[in-house]
């Protein structure tokens, strides 16, 4: 029982499919909780980089 080759159609449709999913998930709107939470991040890095001698 051996495994056969998707065609070239197949893997189209694939990659096309896998194309559509992740730019939706791209383009989604960032939750209001980890916009909080980066918002928080960088105040922290904000008052803390005051005593970093770069």
């Amino acid at each position: 029982m051996g495994k056969e080759q998707p065609n070239a159609r197949t893997l189209q449709q694939i990659d096309d499919n896998l194309r559509r999913v992740f730019r939706e998930k791209v383009e989604e709107e960032l939750p209001d909780r980890f916009k909080d939470l980066l918002a928080q991040l960088k105040q922290q890095d904000d008052s803390s980089g005051t005593d970093d001698p770069k």
